[in-house]
C-alpha cells in the first residue's frame, strides 16, 4: 500500500473509506476532541442518528471522519482527523449542495477543493463546566411555540427570512428578554441532546435598538444554566476576534478550547456527477472487501 502524505495536497491514494453504523466506535473516535467535536457528538442521539450520513476514510494509521448532519435547521457538516483522509472522503461524499461546515484549520486547504467557503474569520470553540458557571441573573423566560411569531420577525432583522416552528423550540432551548411584550433579545441552541449530555449555544441575537446593554448575556446565561442541569458538555462558537463577546462568555465561565472554521458551504459541482464517478470506481474497486477505494 503507498505511504500516505500527511499534507492536504496529497494525492488520492489507496484509502478505504466506508459508512458508520456503529454509535459506540464513532463516539469513541469523537470523544478525543470532546469540545471540538460536541456538535457531532449530539448527532448520536437516538432520534437523530439516522438522518445523518457518517463516514470514515483510513489507510495505513491516516484516519478521518465525515459527517453530513440532516437534522436541526439546515445541512451541516463536521470533521475531524487527517486532512488527506478527508480529501479521500470528500472526494467521493461531499454531500449537499448547501450546508454549513465546521472543520480544523488544517482541513480548509482540503475543504476549498470541494466548496466555495463565504466566512473567511477565524472562529473560537469555547466550552463549560457547571463548576465555572457563572450565573448572570435577570428576566430571561423560556420561550415556547406561542413565541415563534416574535422569534422569526426578531431573526429576521438583519437577514432574510427565517422559519422557526414549534418544533424548534421544543427539540431546542431557547431563553428571551421581553419588554413592553416584545422579545428584543434571544439565545437559543444549535442543537440539544439529552441522552448524550451534549450541547451547543447559538443563535444569540438581540434588537439593534437594545444593545450594549447585557441582554444577551441574560439570554446566554439562561440557556446555559438550564442546559448544565442535564447536559456534562455545554460549548459554543464566537468569532475569535469579536472581543466584547469573547469576554461575555468568559465571564460566564466558557473557556477557550480551540480555533475552527465555522461557514456556510457552496459545494463547487452543483450537480454531484463527478463524486458519482469516483463513488461507482471506489465501489469497484472496493467490491471484495464492501468498502469504497480510493486510489
Amino acid at each position: 500500500m503507498t505511504a500516505v502524505s500527511r499534507d492536504a495536497d496529497a494525492a488520492l491514494s489507496h484509502f478505504e473509506v466506508e459508512h458508520l453504523t456503529d454509535p459506540s466506535a464513532i463516539r469513541r473516535m469523537l470523544e478525543r476532541e470532546r469540545a471540538y467535536a460536541a456538535y457531532a457528538l449530539a448527532q448520536l442521539d437516538p432520534t437523530l442518528f439516522p438522518r445523518n450520513e457518517w463516514v470514515l476514510s483510513s489507510c495505513e494509521g491516516a484516519q478521518a471522519l465525515l459527517v453530513h448532519s440532516r437534522s436541526g435547521l439546515g445541512n451541516a457538516l463536521f470533521a475531524i482527523g487527517d486532512p488527506g483522509a478527508l480529501n479521500a472522503a470528500l472526494s467521493l461524499h461531499p454531500g449537499a449542495r448547501f450546508s454549513f461546515g465546521s472543520l480544523r484549520l488544517e482541513h480548509r486547504p482540503v475543504a476549498e477543493r470541494y466548496y466555495v467557503l463565504t466566512r473567511p474569520q477565524l472562529m473560537q470553540r469555547m466550552a463549560i463546566e457547571a463548576t465555572d458557571f457563572e450565573h448572570a441573573p435577570g428576566a430571561a423566560v423560556r420561550l415556547t411555540e406561542a413565541d415563534v411569531p416574535q422569534v422569526n420577525a426578531l431573526y429576521s432583522l438583519e437577514g432574510g427570512q427565517t422559519a422557526y416552528t414549534g418544533a424548534h423550540m421544543e427539540e431546542g432551548l431557547y431563553h428571551g428578554v421581553f419588554e413592553g411584550g416584545e422579545l428584543v433579545s434571544i439565545a437559543g441552541t444549535h442543537v440539544v441532546s439529552r441522552a448524550e449530555g451534549v450541547a451547543v449555544v447559538g443563535n444569540v441575537f438581540t434588537h439593534p435598538r437594545h444593545r450594549s446593554r447585557g441582554l444577551a448575556t441574560l439570554a446566554t446565561s439562561a440557556v446555559t444554566r438550564e442546559l448544565l442541569g442535564f447536559c456534562n458538555l455545554v460549548a459554543l462558537t464566537v468569532e475569535a476576534a469579536n472581543e466584547p463577546a469573547v469576554r461575555i462568555y468568559t465571564r460566564l465561565g466558557y473557556k477557550a478550547v480551540c480555533n475552527l472554521h465555522e461557514t456556510p458551504l457552496i459545494r463547487k459541482e452543483p450537480l454531484g456527477a463527478l463524486s458519482f464517478v469516483r463513488r461507482t470506481i471506489a465501489g469497484w474497486r472496493g467490491r471484495h472487501e464492501g468498502k469504497e477505494v480510493v486510489g
